[in-house]
């Protein structure tokens, strides 16, 4: 079953965040420049705005959140509503900004980068650590950076460049938050869109949002397909498990407005999936 949640809509409504402490969904608005935070027990919803475009977001151990901006990492302090430049990198100019990213769990922040023009791979895979400055580069050559999250066993890494329609897999190392072996794990050129966000539930599969080909799609281990939800918006922008027993799906999605093209009333939205009958993995918080 496919429902509405009762929140502001957004333009790219991106990067859902469950904080199972909390039990509480964060998410962003990336030309809206905003977060937002979904307390259902409460029926409370929250935002702030942000001095850029936004390209992700993750809870903080320390309080607050941190949020991928154009050109660095920054601390987000919920009560002042105050940004501060966390981390860096000489990687980032006008010509890229930083895109998706999530936590691992070891507490470490890994966030890509993309061409803004979306024409040249010049974006990369960055690796914050907990109390560095600078962000660390563990991958290149990336058009469109989406949809990170790991295998259960932290062994394996999926990233997808949308622009380039793959999802890839690697080895991951969690001691060190670096990357080895990138191979093609799943193309989405057959199913009508880009692979956009995506996360990984407690059995292993890959749940990869497909950006203008209306679908919720789950991966197996190996790259086939296991299933194909369709879903009521052509452009759905990530996927995230919460609730109490993690095992509701959120789904916010984008306005083709900003392509200059009509929209659907209810394209901005966020939604939620209920009767999927797997369930999601905690989200780490960045450990700083």
């Amino acid at each position: 079953m496919i429902t509405r949640l009762d929140v502001p809509m957004a333009v790219i409504g991106e990067g859902p965040v469950w904080d199972v402490a909390e039990q509480a969904l964060y998410w962003i608005d990336i030309l809206g420049k905003q977060v937002f935070r979904h307390d259902p027990q409460l029926h409370e919803t929250r935002q702030w705005a942000l001095p850029d475009i936004v390209g992700s977001m993750a809870v903080r151990a320390g309080g607050g959140v941190i949020v991928a901006l154009g050109d660095g990492v920054y601390t987000l302090d919920l009560e002042s509503g105050e940004c501060a430049l966390l981390a860096t990198s000489p990687h980032l100019n006008a010509e890229v900004q930083l895109a998706d990213g999530k936590v691992d769990r070891r507490g470490r922040f890994i966030v890509g980068s993309s061409d803004r023009g979306m024409k040249e791979a010049r974006g990369k895979l960055f690796a914050l650590d907990p109390g560095a400055t600078e962000l660390r580069v563990i991958d290149d050559d990336i058009f469109l950076a989406n949809g990170p999250c790991w295998s259960p066993d932290d062994a394996t890494f999926y990233h997808a460049d949308s622009i380039r329609k793959t999802i890839f897999a690697y080895d991951y190392d969690i001691a060190t938050g670096t990357l080895s072996h990138r191979r093609a794990f799943a193309s989405t050129e057959d199913l009508g869109g880009i692979p956009d966000g995506a996360t990984v539930d407690t059995e292993g599969h890959i749940w990869s949002a497909i950006c203008e080909g209306g679908k919720i799609v789950r991966f197996r281990p190996d790259g086939s397909i296991e299933r194909i939800v369709d879903f009521p918006q052509k452009l759905p922008g990530s996927v995230m498990f919460g609730g109490s027993a993690l095992d509701r799906m959120f789904v916010p999605t984008l306005s083709p407005a900003f392509l200059g093209r009509e929209a659907d009333p209810q394209d901005g939205a966020m939604f939620v999936i209920d009767g999927l009958g797997v369930t999601g993995l905690p989200e780490p918080r960045f450990g700083a």
